[in-house]
């Protein structure tokens, strides 16, 4: 591209194009080249990792990390099953999933779900 900028350029300098019809040509040229280029925010997100977090009065604490490509999938079965078990049931039972899906959709980051409960336990959601 930068060639042919420069292309336009010498044409101002010849006489063949003014001023105002060269900046039209370097506009068209420069948005050619920006709607060329693969951006990059689809993997970028794709790379980030959705944390859960609970910590319990009781120390049974969680840590778990989930690459965001395989969220989607995974995370109503997880659910599913994590509320069929005894010991997390408690923990899940509040969760609503489908915040987290529509997170997860419009590439959301940061804090999804911060959970206190009056007995100390905490369940803490986020993308980074």
């Amino acid at each position: 591209m930068k060639t042919e900028i420069e292309k336009v350029l010498t044409m101002v300098q010849e006489g063949k194009v003014d001023a105002e019809k060269a900046s039209e040509l370097i506009a068209v040229l420069n948005n050619r080249d920006s709607e060329s280029r693969p951006t990059a925010k689809p993997t970028a997100y794709a790379d980030k990792t959705l944390k859960i977090r609970v910590v319990s009065a009781d120390n049974d604490n969680v840590s778990v990390n989930l690459p965001i490509k395989l969220i989607k999938v995974m995370l109503k079965a997880g659910y599913n099953i994590a509320g069929n078990i005894p010991q997390s049931e408690k923990y899940v039972k509040d969760l609503d999933i489908d915040i987290l899906i529509e997170a997860i959709e419009n590439e959301l980051d940061g804090q999804i779900v911060d959970i206190k409960s009056a007995d100390g336990d905490t369940v803490s959601v986020f993308i980074e």
